[in-house]
Order: structure tokens, then sequence, then C-alpha cells
């Protein structure tokens, strides 16, 4: 425990590629589930965090997140080139991050599947025809639920 409250932590080292299934509980689960926005984090090329709205949604068998966005965007470029990012969500006390390894996916299969999951805990997404998805393997997650 410290200062900012009983967070949890759990980690898998950066060099573990595979993926990994997440186990934290019904409460986890359900907070994932619910409609939130959320924040991707990643970094500019000069070291400093490059943060922006999305929505999220979290695969939790395959221990993916995604996130669509469209392939020209700034958080695309930082993903690619850092190749690591967090995504956050908060809702009052309870909030959760999920962190590890990024990578692109513009095939369409990959791209369907998020926009199918998007749509179930968002809504449709517009068209976009450069859409792609981030994909992170989560390996660290960090909240209070």
């Amino acid at each position: 425990m410290h200062a900012g409250g009983p967070d949890f932590v759990s980690r898998v080292p950066h060099c573990m590629m595979r993926a990994m299934s997440i186990e934290r509980g019904a409460e986890f689960a359900e907070f994932w589930a619910e409609r939130h926005l959320c924040t991707l984090s990643t970094v500019r090329p000069d070291g400093t965090p490059h943060v922006v709205p999305v929505g999220v949604t979290l695969d939790l068998e395959a221990g993916i997140a995604r996130v669509i966005t469209d392939g020209a965007s700034w958080k695309v470029k930082h993903a690619r080139k850092a190749g690591y990012a967090t995504v956050c969500q908060v809702d009052g006390r309870r909030w959760s991050a999920l962190e590890g390894p990024a990578v692109v996916r513009e095939d369409a299969e990959s791209v369907r599947e998020a926009e199918r999951r998007y749509a179930l805990r968002y809504r449709q997404p517009r068209v976009n025809s450069n859409r792609v998805v981030i994909e992170i393997q989560v390996r660290r997650v960090t909240g209070t639920v």
C-alpha cells in the first residue's frame, strides 16, 4: 500500500510476448464491460507522454486490449515506434490501467473483430476505410478493481 491507496499490481516480464489470460475476478470483468471512455498513453519520440481519449475493449481470455483508430493518427505512429502502450479507465474512485507491448494491425479480419467488440461495448463505429487496431498484449494491470 502507498499514499495513493491500495493499488494492486500484477507483473509479467516484458520479454514474455505470448498471449495470457487476465484473471482478476468478476468486479474487474464487469468494470471493463461497462461503458467508460478511456485514455491511451503512448510515448512520443522525445520521450514525453501522448495521452488521448479512446474507446477500449478488453479480451480477458486472450489478454488483449484493443483500440480502433485512423491509421494516420499520432497514436498509431507512436505505438509503432515505441511498441508499448497503456490504457486506463476511471469511474469515481474505481480505476484500472492495462499496459504492455503494442502492435498495429491493419488486416481486415483484425479490424473487423475489433469493430465488432467496440460495437458491443460502445456503439457501431463510424465508417473509416483507413481504420486500424492497436492491440496491447496486457502484461501489467494496476488499479483499484
